[in-house]
């Protein structure tokens, strides 16, 4: 399927990148994972400088990180190693969330091949999908929507739009 969303591009233009200011790794291990340096977060996950699941102040976790910086290889890695693809940050925002707000579309896939939930709400009620459709990222709504992402998911503001921005994109 070709993917006719704005891809990178928007993220690094857009406000996204304003936003991924908010992302400052804490730690060494979150530095080596927002530059994808897999080998030296492995190293250091083996001598136990951190935890995968590890959380900064805010509880995202390495993998947020991974997201938040199209790092897939890392994503890769710490799925690997067994880490949480569902674990949720204070804005109870889960790392599929943030590959979708980030544009961050191989790092989505691969973890919806893992089995992460597409249809986890955030603190405003939006799911994977009401991202995707809102950057009218076409290609990975259309994922999330094979991976049983649901479509009657209600937010807070804008269900009936979300079901006009389908038909718009023509999803349907």
């Amino acid at each position: 399927m070709e993917c006719l969303g704005f891809g990178r591009r928007w993220c690094h233009r857009g406000h996204s990148r304003r936003y991924q200011s908010g992302y400052v790794p804490g730690n060494s291990v979150l530095k080596a994972v927002t530059v994808g340096n897999v080998s030296k977060v492995e190293r250091m996950v083996h001598r136990g400088d951190g935890g995968i699941n590890e959380r900064d102040e805010k509880n995202r976790t390495a993998l947020h990180y991974a997201c938040v910086y199209d790092q897939p290889k890392v994503v890769t890695f710490l799925i690997k190693m067994n880490c949480d693809v569902n674990i949720c940050d204070d804005d109870n925002s889960t790392a599929l969330i943030k590959a979708v707000q980030f544009q961050a579309e191989e790092c989505a896939m691969i973890l919806l091949q893992s089995s992460a939930d597409p249809n986890v709400m955030d603190a405003s009620g939006n799911t994977a999908l009401h991202y995707a459709i809102y950057s009218k990222n076409t290609c990975v709504a259309a994922n999330l929507l094979r991976h049983k992402a649901m479509i009657e998911a209600k937010n807070k503001v804008y269900l009936d739009q979300l079901y006009l921005q389908l038909f718009d994109i023509h999803l349907f």
